[in-house]
């Protein structure tokens, strides 16, 4: 905007007279200015994370489909715009083992385009601001690059139609669709997008509905963000049964549909070591019931750092050879902020553009799946879009 520029230069002005007066003040009196330095990001922060947290978002509307919380969602109906059932932390009862997946290729998906969702909060807002001189941008930067569409809502009888419109639009175009299903148990610790299904029971038959629409061609599968590296609220049966758990959602995805590629949650580079996200990996079953790792997600550690950390997790969870990493690359532009600013942190910018083609070994796709704009509840509500915010990030 122009009065942020207006400011930048005024700030970038005052900051020069500054270092002019205090040059001159230490050779006057030869004292040595020590400036402080920033703390790195590590996962022993006092709540346990460093993300910003990838938000049930109110969507965009694309009938006729209820709510779907995500970057390029539909947008709510009546009935899933009511709160989500209260998480409770009771253990799925067994059940019958699974049967195996079919034998699936190592290559990455053929296709390389990645769909974009006709809906999303950021082209309603594109739409309802024609003359916002902040649209051009917003537009050609942001809404115009394929996004994530995240389902939040634990809703058994509409997620099977939601995730089919969304498969069968991105087939009728040749793309291949980013998924993220999002309706884990205790879902963020009880923070900021708290919520899901009521027990892990419930939330296997959701994620078999889930599966029954993802049809047969390509898709992406980003399988609960959090629900790995943020399992420390937990007590070490709950992390057990949530684990078990989201091998069986792996092994239910892949066997719906054998052209979908499941990714399990890999944190990112500034949270946990490679080996300590390896073994709770392992224990979920990433390397069996899964392709590969997603990290960073809605959090902004550069490329370069993800790529080498995916690589490490991977190599310390083993497993077939074909396990890759996907890296959300969306707010990633100039890396982390300063150690805690998980939210709406200023000084980010848009990273790499979504893509298939990563040319890096391992590394099957960049991908934007927090949308930038949507809030992570500082610069406004959790999840809306803010212009003010896509634009920064826009202009980086």
């Amino acid at each position: 905007m122009p009065g942020t520029r207006v400011r930048r230069r005024t700030a970038h002005r005052e900051r020069r007279r500054a270092a002019r007066r205090n040059a001159l003040l230490a050779v006057a009196s030869a004292v040595v200015a020590i400036g402080a330095t920033a703390g790195l990001i590590h996962a022993g922060h006092q709540d346990g994370r460093d993300t910003a947290r990838p938000e049930p978002t109110p969507p965009p509307v694309l009938q006729p489909l209820p709510a779907v919380p995500a970057p390029t969602a539909p947008a709510p109906s009546a009935s899933s715009a009511r709160p989500a059932p209260a998480p409770s932390r009771t253990t799925a009862r067994p059940s019958a083992a699974p049967k195996p997946p079919p034998a699936r290729s190592t290559a990455p998906a053929p296709r390389s385009s990645l769909f974009r969702h006709p809906r999303s909060q950021v082209l309603d807002w594109v739409r309802a601001n024609p003359d916002d001189p902040r649209r051009p941008v917003i537009e050609s930067r942001i809404a115009a690059q394929p996004a994530a569409v995240w389902f939040a809502a634990h809703n058994p009888g509409e997620i099977a139609g939601q995730v089919r419109e969304v498969t069968r639009g991105a087939a009728a175009g040749g793309r291949i669709p980013v998924l993220v299903p999002y309706a884990i148990p205790d879902r963020d610790c009880g923070g900021a997008s708290q919520g899901g299904a009521p027990d892990l029971a419930a939330y296997d038959a959701w994620i078999g509905k889930f599966a029954q629409g993802l049809g047969s061609g390509a898709a992406i599968v980003i399988l609960e963000p959090d629900a790995i590296a943020l399992s420390d609220c937990l007590t070490a049966p709950e992390r057990a049964a949530r684990f078990a758990s989201l091998a069986r959602a792996g092994r239910t995805l892949r066997t719906a549909n054998p052209q979908a590629r499941v990714y399990f949650d890999g944190g990112h580079s500034g949270w946990h070591t490679p080996a300590e996200q390896a073994a709770a990996l392992r224990a979920a079953g990433a390397a069996t019931s899964g392709d590969g790792i997603f990290t960073n997600v809605s959090n902004f550690h550069r490329t370069a750092d993800e790529t080498a950390y995916a690589r490490r997790v991977l190599a310390a969870l083993g497993g077939p050879g074909g396990l890759g990493a996907v890296i959300d690359t969306s707010r990633n532009g100039n890396g982390a902020p300063a150690a805690g600013q998980w939210c709406d942190p200023a000084g980010r910018a848009l990273g790499r553009t979504p893509t298939t083609r990563t040319g890096e070994a391992r590394i099957d796709a960049y991908l934007w799946v927090k949308l930038p704009g949507e809030s992570d509840g500082c610069s406004a509500a959790a999840g809306s879009f803010t212009p003010e915010y896509a634009y920064s990030l826009a202009t980086g």
